[in-house]
C-alpha cells in the first residue's frame, strides 16, 4: 500500500489550507460552538479516541493533523494506524488529547475528512488490485465533491491511485466540446501548440480522441503528453493502442466501471479514468469517544 509522505501538503499546502478554512467558516460561521461554549470552560481538558466501524484503507489522519496544526495546535494527535495502511472494524485509528470546546467543534470537520478520504482510499485500491496483473494505472478525475476536491484526490493517492490534473489551471485537455467549437482536431492542435509555446513554463497537454482517424491525427504532433481514448470498447481501444504503438502514452475513459475496468486494462493501455472512485465511493463509517 501506497503511504503519501508530506510531499503533498508541501506541493499543495496553499490549496488544503483554504480548504479547511471553508469549512470551518461553514461550521462555525461568526459565532462559533454555541454548544461547547455552553457546556465546557475555556481550558477543559479532554481525551478521544477514534475508532473504525468499518474496514477500509485509511486517508485522512494527516489532513486532521493539518487541521489541527491550523487551528488547535494545542491538541496532541496520536495517530496509531498510518495513511495507507489497512484496518478492521474495532480499530483505534488515533487519539485527541487537548481542550475539550476544541475537540467538540472540530470533531465533525475531523470525521468528515476521514470518512470520505478513507472511503476513497478504500476503492481505489479495490480497483487497483482488479488490474494488479497489468501495468495499467487508476486516474482519477475533476468529478469531485465541490470545496473537497484536493483532499479527494489525496485520498486517491493513499489509496494507490494516480492523480489526473487537479483542476483547469495545471494541463491542457482538449476535449469533445473544444475540438468541435475550434472546427476539428487540426486546428484545435495548431492554437495549442502556439499557446503552450507562449507560456513561461511548460504543461501537459493530453487529446480526447473519438475515432481511429483522431487518433492517427495526434500521431502527428509528438509534443502531446498523452492521447486520451474516450467511450471505446475493448476491441476499439486495443486497436488504438495498437496503432500507437507506444509512441504515446495512453488513457482509456468513459463510463469504466469496476465491472469493466479488467477488459480496458487488458488491452494493454497505460491509464484509465474514472469518475467512480470520487463520486461513488461510500464513506467508511467513525466514531470519536471520548475516554
Amino acid at each position: 500500500m501506497k503511504i503519501m509522505p508530506n510531499s503533498f501538503i508541501d506541493t499543495y499546502r496553499n490549496e488544503l489550507v483554504l480548504c479547511i478554512n471553508h469549512a470551518l467558516d461553514e461550521d462555525f460561521g461568526k459565532a462559533g460552538d454555541h454548544t461547547s461554549k455552553a457546556i465546557f470552560p475555556i481550558g477543559h481538558q479532554s481525551k478521544a479516541t477514534l475508532i473504525a466501524k468499518d474496514d477500509g484503507v485509511l486517508a485522512g489522519v494527516a489532513f486532521c493533523a493539518l487541521v489541527l496544526e491550523l487551528h488547535a495546535p494545542e491538541i496532541r494527535l496520536t495517530p496509531l494506524v498510518k495513511d495507507g495502511s489497512f484496518f478492521s472494524k474495532g480499530d483505534v485509528l488515533f487519539t485527541l488529547d487537548g481542550d475539550t470546546q476544541q475537540i467538540l467543534s472540530l470533531e465533525r470537520i475531523l470525521l468528515n475528512a476521514i470518512q470520505r478520504m478513507s472511503g476513497i482510499a478504500t476503492v481505489t485500491n479495490q480497483v487497483q488490485q482488479l488490474i494488479s496483473h497489468t501495468a495499467c494505472k487508476v486516474l482519477d478525475t475533476r468529478k469531485t465533491t465541490p470545496n473537497f476536491r484536493i483532499a479527494e484526490k489525496w485520498a486517491v493517492l493513499i489509496g494507490g491511485g494516480v492523480n489526473h490534473r487537479m483542476g483547469l489551471y495545471d494541463a491542457i485537455m482538449l476535449k469533445d466540446n473544444h475540438i468541435d467549437f475550434c472546427g476539428g482536431l487540426p486546428a484545435a492542435l495548431a492554437k495549442t501548440k502556439d499557446y503552450v509555446e507562449s507560456l513561461s513554463s511548460p504543461i501537459p497537454v493530453i487529446v480526447e480522441t473519438r475515432t481511429l482517424v483522431e487518433v492517427k491525427i495526434c500521431l502527428q504532433y509528438p509534443w502531446i503528453s498523452r492521447i486520451l481514448l474516450d467511450n471505446m470498447s475493448p476491441k476499439e481501444l486495443g486497436e488504438a493502442i495498437t496503432l500507437i504503438n507506444g509512441a504515446l502514452p495512453t488513457e482509456a475513459s468513459g463510463n469504466i466501471t469496476p465491472k469493466t475496468i479488467v477488459s480496458y486494462a487488458e488491452t494493454g493501455v497505460d491509464y484509465v479514468s474514472l469518475g467512480y472512485i470520487t463520486h461513488s465511493a461510500p464513506i467508511v463509517d467513525v466514531s470519536l469517544r471520548a475516554i
